[in-house]
């Protein structure tokens, strides 16, 4: 349905511009800026809600914060697990498990940890907890001790404080620390064994999780003794795991679910009208990116002349309009929304015309190339593949498109060295900091894509730079140097920013909900949420 509908809009563009239906216009701004919804802190506390999410958290790695590697999974795990700091809405970082901090510094930090925090099975936090869960994570193997940054020590040196130490400055420290897998973990259930925590969650979070089914559902009630006064604002949550779309839209039309992540970037037209329902569009940090695989069969893209003279053809902003409803934004590798963002615009792909593109493939002998896009079935994602071949078709490539479900996709992608697939898109979690996600431009620190990535020196030299150069006049320009080097490089080519579209029932829901999202958490402020209508 979708791949039909968006073939037609691309044909149609030109003419339709003028007389296509528009969004409808969003309900006035929240006073408070940088929130697309404020709770009504008037209303009563207590009542369940009820929640539908398209996909539940990764199985493969069970309940274990530190080795959860995908938004979905923080999303659930931040109900219970929370970490040090976290990020306000303009991506500050704020207080969370740590009440302060101090950089005696440029390698040092010192936090200063909140009193009365204890887990949900009654033990009070400690700093031993801290240290402990900080040294798992960096002996273990998620992905995320990458993101951590250079840390050499970490010790407690009073009875609430701890020090980080780091072997060279790294500017997104703080942000790195506000993500789940950085989590604070009971630590002496661990070690004594008495908890397995790859199988059940015991966090210090807001809530406390009872019941989950794999990719059916979850239910959580509150932790009784949480740290913050008045805080959850209801006595549950209900997450029911819901894959089709448009179940998650009828659910919110018959009021069967409260809130719901809808993944159909039409949906504010879909539900515009319905009594009682509301549409946010939440941006996020996250982009979407193609990778060119470098071991591709026959080579197709180990000549950087290729890779650039795609790159050249991208079309950011039809890609955006077309695929995304409007509501992503052209970006370069440092997510467009974040503080210092490089100018996509400004990227020396974007400079180029596409006879340079076309010139590139006549002097690397790939006039007539021709490759297939492996693209998940999920929304937009064929969208984005259809705007990709017809871009490519401009310079005389032929692309066809290879939709998988998302189970076979990652297994294509990413289940064999060297990988055996041509091109493919997907998507990354932005994060809360400029440069934070071209870490994974570095095959040898991500892994992951070892199997369609080769290293290169030049690349990771900008990279190490720009995370090391501190706020302030100079941090800029380095980020501006990392994307042009990424944009060069072509291996992975960012493309646009992936638009999050929240529904509930206003009028029975009344959350808080960030403008822009850095972690993939929409549900970042639930903590705060009330019912007007109780179950």
């Amino acid at each position: 349905m979708r791949i039909r509908r968006s073939m037609a809009v691309l044909a149609a563009l030109p003419l339709a511009a003028s007389c296509a239906a528009q969004p409808p216009p969003e309900p006035s701004a929240p006073d408070r800026p940088g929130y697309l919804a404020v709770a009504d802190e008037s209303l009563p506390r207590g009542g369940t809600l009820e929640l539908q999410l398209p996909v539940d958290t990764g199985a493969v790695s069970g309940l274990d914060p530190q080795l959860a590697d995908v938004a979905t999974s923080w999303e659930l795990m931040s109900l219970v697990y929370e970490t040090l700091v976290t990020v306000g809405p303009g991506f500050e970082p704020r207080p969370g498990l740590a009440t302060s901090w101090e950089t005696p510094s440029p390698t040092e930090y010192v936090f200063h940890l909140r009193p009365g925090v204890t887990f949900s099975n009654g033990r009070a936090m400690t700093p031993a907890d801290v240290v402990g869960s900080m040294r798992r994570l960096l002996a273990g193997k998620g992905v995320w001790r990458t993101q951590i940054g250079p840390v050499e020590s970490v010790t407690a040196t009073g009875p609430d404080t701890v020090r980080f130490t780091l072997s060279r400055p790294y500017t997104p420290f703080l942000s790195a620390l506000a993500n789940t897998p950085a989590a604070v973990l009971p630590m002496t259930e661990i070690e004594n064994g008495s908890l397995d925590v790859t199988k059940t969650m015991l966090g210090t979070g807001p809530f406390v999780a009872t019941f989950h089914r794999q990719d059916v559902l979850w239910r959580f009630k509150r932790h009784d003794r949480y740290w913050a006064p008045g805080k959850p604002g209801v006595d549950g949550v209900n997450v029911a795991i819901v894959p089709q779309d448009p179940t998650r839209i009828a659910s919110l039309q018959n009021n069967s679910a409260g809130l719901a992540v809808l993944g159909n970037v039409d949906a504010p037209q879909v539900l515009a009208g319905v009594r009682g329902v509301r549409v946010r569009a939440q941006s996020t940090t996250d982009f979407y990116y193609l990778m060119l695989n470098s071991n591709a069969p026959g080579g197709k893209f180990a000549d950087k002349r290729v890779r650039t003279a795609i790159n050249i053809a991208m079309d950011r902003a039809q890609i955006a309009k077309i695929a995304t409803n409007g509501l992503g934004k052209p970006t370069g590798v440092t997510p467009a929304d974040l503080p210092d963002a490089c100018d996509p615009a400004a990227l020396p792909s974007a400079t180029a015309g596409l006879d340079r593109a076309r010139q590139l493939l006549k002097d690397a002998g790939a006039e007539h190339l021709k490759f297939s896009i492996t693209a998940y079935a999920t929304e937009p994602a064929p969208a984005i593949a259809q705007v990709i071949q017809q871009n490519l078709a401009r310079i005389g490539i032929e692309v066809t498109i290879e939709q998988l479900d998302e189970g076979s996709w990652a297994g294509k992608v990413y289940g064999s060295v060297p990988a055996g697939f041509d091109a493919a898109l997907s998507w990354f979690a932005g994060y809360a900091g400029a440069g934070m996600v071209a870490k994974w431009w570095n095959p040898e620190a991500a892994g992951f894509n070892l199997g369609f990535m080769k290293p290169n020196p030049d690349l990771n030299r900008v990279l190490d730079s720009a995370t090391s150069e501190p706020d302030g006049p100079g941090r800029a320009p380095a980020l501006r140097k990392l994307c042009a080097a990424v944009d060069t490089d072509a291996q992975m080519i960012p493309l646009v920013t992936r638009p999050v579209i929240v529904g509930y029932r206003a009028d029975s829901v009344s959350p808080t909900v960030y403008a822009t999202e850095g972690y993939g958490n929409a549900f970042r402020g639930l903590a705060d949420y009330r019912l007007s209508s109780r179950p």
